[in-house]
């Protein structure tokens, strides 16, 4: 892992851990369509989320991550994308908070 790499999981840990403060927080229609005691506990579980390995993690930034909740029929992912500060372009550089935007979407699997 290089240095750049680990900054990169560094940010998406407090990103995915500081929800809404460190980053930008989006769940999709489905996730919002569930009862508010589910999405509270989806949202903590991406909190807690640490099952990371190579299948799940291949580049090591730690942006993605998929599990089940009980009363959900299906596999609830989320990831963290990186944005330039417009929010319409790409970063340049993820592992500079100054030129990166993270925004991490919590959605059903079929939603992805």
């Amino acid at each position: 892992m290089t240095e750049n790499t680990a900054r990169i999981a560094e940010l998406n840990d407090l990103c995915r851990t500081a929800m809404g403060v460190a980053g930008r927080l989006v769940q999709t229609a489905g996730i919002s369509a569930l009862p508010p005691q589910i999405q509270s506990a989806i949202r903590e579980d991406v909190e807690r989320f640490s099952d990371f390995s190579p299948d799940n993690d291949p580049h090591g930034e730690r942006d993605f991550g998929a599990f089940t909740v009980r009363g959900v029929p299906e596999r609830i992912f989320w990831k963290i994308d990186y944005y330039a500060p417009d929010l319409v372009h790409g970063s340049e550089e993820p592992g500079d908070p100054q030129q990166t935007v993270r925004v991490l979407t919590i959605m059903l699997a079929s939603e992805y």
